[in-house]
């Protein structure tokens, strides 16, 4: 009887049950590929009954979907496959995946997830502990890193960047010094630790005697499920200008005269060692005026056209084109082409047309002396054309034999001293 009633009083309840997190499964050591023969141990930490039960059973341990037979906090393995664990009245922990290789060379990697910020590690293996010579590192098909001899590849601080297919490549002395060897290609993602934030309006601070109002703004962000423990900080600017130094706030009050200069605003939010930083999209603050309506329809920013990203920021006004119409005046002519006879002009148009400037008067003034100096030209070529004619055969141009004639030409210039050219044949 006694023993029933403790067996009752140490199942836990539903609320409980939901309550519980589920447990943490840990790989020693925490490589997820091994060499065949080679074992490994398995623990469980989670939530664990008191032993006051009739058949105390503590933990459950599954290979697939495959129940073991220990009910151990820890077990050993060396079969290949997918591994979870369970304490009583707590969910399913997160799985782990056991490689077993049968080649001289493996690449490690760590078991558990990598965040922005931690330090990743790989391990290159040759068979059974060989010392690998000649190490090459890849990512996605590109050496990253050589060493003359076995050595770990260490990420200090690792980001989103260094996610890719590793795989190593070396040589090994079994026992002469062999061709190059290459391990299977392994994928390693590195997770967000959190969010790039994004700053928003909250709303209006009323003024209250001698302290001024303003505007709330928070920076907002959200942290991976695993990680959502991790102390953030953040920090807020104006332009290029910091308004508050890294702090664990989240919010921070506009200064009301700053709200009207329709300044842009936007925040940066880090861990506690700044490893990681990221910052948000501006925020342009609205006017007095609009304050009401923008605390409700302000949306959020767009990264691709606010962010800031990481380069410098630029404060110089924008370059403001200025179009230059060029006119060509045609006499007689108005800019849509129609003609007007001469000594007549289009009819008086708007008061905001403008006059026509010097430049079309003189192009009007001389276009008729061009034609001329035309004319004159081509009759002087005629002229000079029979002379050559008459030098070569006198007889052949008895018309221009007898008075000498005198041909003036008039060159009327505009600003410039008539001149005379005389020519005689």
């Amino acid at each position: 009887m006694w023993a029933l009633v403790a067996l009752l009083l140490l199942v836990p309840s539903s609320g409980q049950a939901a309550t519980l997190e589920k447990p943490i499964l840990s790989l020693h050591p925490p490589w997820t590929t091994i060499f065949r023969g080679e074992r490994v141990t398995l623990r469980c930490d989670g939530y664990h009954p008191l032993l006051l039960e009739l058949r105390p059973i503590s933990t459950l341990w599954y290979l697939g979907h495959m129940l073991l037979p220990s009910h151990k906090k820890s077990i050993e393995v060396q079969t290949p496959g997918v591994y979870r664990c369970q304490t009583r009245g707590a969910p399913v922990s997160d799985p782990i995946h056991l490689s077993v290789a049968n080649d001289w060379l493996i690449l490690q990697v760590p078991y558990t997830a990598v965040f922005e910020g931690e330090s990743l590690v790989m391990r290159c293996r040759g068979w059974y502990d060989k010392v690998v010579y000649k190490l090459h590192y890849y990512r996605d098909g590109q050496a990253v890193r050589y060493f003359h001899s076995s050595a770990n590849y260490t990420v200090p601080q690792a980001s989103t960047s260094n996610s890719g297919r590793y795989h190593c490549s070396g040589t090994m002395r079994i026992p002469v010094e062999s061709a190059p060897m290459f391990s299977a290609k392994v994928a390693v993602t590195v997770q967000e630790l959190f969010q790039a934030p994004v700053l928003r309006v909250l709303g209006q601070v009323e003024a209250r005697g001698a302290a001024s109002g303003g505007v709330v703004v928070h920076c907002e962000t959200r942290l991976h499920p695993q990680k959502r423990d991790t102390p953030l900080q953040f920090a807020f600017y104006k332009y290029s200008r910091v308004m508050r130094r890294f702090d664990w706030g989240a919010e921070y009050t506009v200064p009301e005269p700053e709200v009207e200069e329709l300044e842009s605003y936007w925040c940066e939010a880090a861990t506690a060692t700044r490893s990681v930083r990221k910052r948000s999209p501006w925020l342009q603050l609205p006017g007095r005026g609009s304050l009401d309506l923008a605390f409700t329809t302000v949306p959020a920013p767009q990264a691709a056209t606010l962010a800031p990203s990481n380069k410098p920021l630029s404060f110089r006004k924008p370059p403001v084109f200025r179009s230059v119409s060029f006119v060509t005046s045609i006499p007689n002519t108005t800019s849509s082409g129609l003609l007007f006879p001469l000594g007549s002009g289009p009819p008086a148009g708007p008061p905001g047309c403008a006059p026509p400037t010097s430049l079309e008067q003189s192009a009007g003034a001389l276009k008729p002396n061009v034609d001329l100096l035309l004319r004159e030209m081509q009759l002087l070529k005629g002229l000079l054309s029979r002379v050559v004619l008459e030098l070569k055969e006198p007889q052949a141009l008895p018309e221009l034999t007898g008075t000498p004639e005198t041909l003036t030409l008039h060159l009327p210039m505009k600003g410039v001293t008539p001149e005379t050219t005389t020519v005689e044949t």
